[in-house]
């Protein structure tokens, strides 16, 4: 284009076409734009749906909050419903109650575009029998928001067996089809008599999230899993193996601290589906 020349508009198909007739000078208030008013709403209602995609990191990272009501995480909360484009949030170095866990889950839910859940060691101090609770009420939000996860970093919350019930319903979800990064590092997994069941658990919520995610033809693909210092020993590791199995996607598998022989039978498990 060159300025000063007569433009006039044809609008097809949401494009616009532009046709010229150069003058013989320079003429800055020689330019015209023949639009109707039906043609401009078209362009503009063309622009309103193009999406840029935006990332943004909310964080209170080491706050040191003890956040038990709701009106404790009232600021939190409204944070949370100011941010347009929350991606991501980071509650490390905090502890969260179920009170006021259910009460930042209303926030939570009005953001579908959601995509990382960075909550590593936010119930220091809590009951084994809060956190469930209060991971349920946040796995609620990201389902009913229909938020696609990303990450979801959940390491050094000490909530034993008990706390993988609380993650079971967002596991199996539609909302971790999307899942990339599982990290659970240090959280206890093997304390206990229920070893077994409680990395059965765990391995059947990855096993039927890829199952169905398959169905959806949004197959599960994830990349990372990091699950340390659980003591999960041989029958963590076998159910665990089943799962990295069949999801076939795995990168990084990151499970320091484990019982040696039950490590080498997960390797030779994940090898085995690529050999021939």
């Amino acid at each position: 284009m060159v300025f000063g020349q007569t433009i006039e508009t044809e609008v097809t198909n949401s494009a616009i076409n532009l046709k010229a007739r150069r003058p013989n000078s320079l003429d800055f208030t020689n330019i015209t734009l023949k639009m109707s008013s039906k043609d401009l709403t078209s362009v503009t209602e063309q622009l309103a749906k193009t999406k840029v995609n935006e990332t943004y990191e909310l964080s209170f990272k080491n706050k040191g909050l003890k956040l038990n009501s709701a009106a404790d995480v009232k600021d939190i909360v409204s944070e949370i419903e100011k941010c347009k484009t929350m991606t991501a949030l980071r509650m490390e170095g905090n502890t969260l109650g179920v009170e006021a866990a259910e009460e930042l889950s209303k926030a939570l839910a009005k953001h579908p575009e959601f995509q990382r859940a960075l909550w590593s060691d936010m119930f220091t101090g809590r009951l084994k029998t809060e956190i469930p609770q209060a991971l349920k009420h946040l796995g609620g939000a990201i389902m009913s928001s229909g938020a696609g996860l990303v990450e979801l970093d959940l390491s050094d919350n000490a909530f034993g067996p008990l706390g993988v019930e609380g993650l079971v319903e967002l596991l199996k979800s539609s909302s971790c089809y999307t899942l990339q990064e599982l990290r659970l590092n240090n959280n206890g997994l093997g304390i206990g008599g229920g070893r077994s069941v409680v990395n059965m658990m765990l391995s059947q919520s990855l096993l039927d999230c890829h199952k169905t995610s398959c169905q959806a033809g949004k197959p599960l693909a994830l990349k990372v899993f990091v699950c340390g210092r659980n003591r999960q020993e041989n029958e963590g590791a076998i159910a665990l193996a089943q799962a990295f199995k069949a999801i076939g996607t795995l990168e990084e598998i990151s499970c320091h601290r484990m019982d040696t022989s039950s490590w080498n039978h997960s390797l030779k498990s994940i090898v085995s589906k690529y050999s021939i």
